[in-house]
């Protein structure tokens, strides 16, 4: 990791090296006889920045990396393409324009080599091509007073596959739109109040975009004492009860009165009003 400064520049470039080690035994099989592989990659990466001023700072991100691989995938192949390259870059900005505020855009893009799906019904992951994803991000940070605190983060991504003809290029389960943010109160007295939301826009789950996952917005809120070496904490999750589904996948599956197999979405429901409660002491 070298880090060159000349003027308002920075210049910072590294090397990484990863080495896997695949040892399979599957006791599913016959003959569970261990199968291995292995893989090493160099993933170089080349970043620069500028200064403005004490309160403006431009970057510019670049490197490559590679995409993990599932292990009973790597045997399927044979050890071909264990460690598909990655490749990202990032632009963006470093913006405090008063003391109280934060802003930070970035524009950003992203090449797999080998985009991995999951397969619900053997709980595996395979292989579906190269794809790209372009995004946009954007991070504000602002303090109004000594007592309360604005924050919020909105993503923008377009992932599509890159071999696949259009209309039949989506990456499922991919969302174009997330956002999370809040606002947080500290008074006197030790207390302190928190006020968060998440959210997801719908996204695909086929390639086709003929079935979409579901989209959620979800509040959180968190309430916390702290007096003398003891510390209350109250903790309301999903504070409206919104209906929302966590896990989803378009799965094909069949009851046991149907004639033929469905493909549609299946869902593990996302965690319903509930409340915590939490006592601690620091020795």
């Amino acid at each position: 990791n070298l880090d060159w400064r000349i003027g308002k520049w920075t210049i910072n470039h590294a090397l990484r090296v990863d080495h896997l080690i695949f040892n399979l035994h599957d006791k599913l099989k016959s003959d569970p006889a261990g199968q291995e592989a292995s893989a090493t990659r160099i993933s170089p990466k080349l970043n620069f920045g500028y200064t403005f001023n004490h309160s403006a700072q431009i970057y510019l991100k670049t490197g490559m990396g590679f995409h993990s691989n599932d292990i009973r995938v790597v045997m399927e192949q044979q050890g071909k393409d264990i460690m598909p390259i990655s490749f990202g870059a990032d632009l963006g900005l470093i913006w405090k324009p008063t003391d109280n505020l934060f802003i930070q855009p970035a524009l950003w893009g992203l090449y797999l080599q080998q985009e991995f799906v999951y397969v619900g019904d053997e709980a595996v992951v395979e292989p579906s091509g190269k794809t790209k994803r372009l995004g946009a991000d954007l991070s504000l940070r602002y303090q109004a007073t000594p007592w309360l605190y604005f924050d919020g983060d909105i993503n923008y991504a377009y992932a599509r596959a890159i071999d696949q003809p259009k209309g039949e290029n989506y990456i499922p389960l991919v969302p174009s739109l997330t956002s999370t943010g809040g606002v947080s109160v500290k008074l006197p007295l030790g207390i302190s109040a928190n006020l968060r939301y998440r959210y997801m826009n719908i996204k695909p789950a086929k390639e086709d975009n003929s079935v979409r996952a579901k989209g959620y917005l979800v509040n959180d809120l968190l309430l916390n004492y702290g007096v003398g070496k003891w510390n209350f904490l109250l903790q309301a999750q999903n504070l409206f009860d919104t209906k929302w589904n966590e896990a989803q996948f378009e799965t094909e599956t069949r009851l046991r009165n149907e004639q033929q197999p469905v493909s549609e979405l299946h869902f593990t429901p996302g965690t319903p009003f509930m409340v915590k409660a939490g006592l601690s002491y620091k020795f």
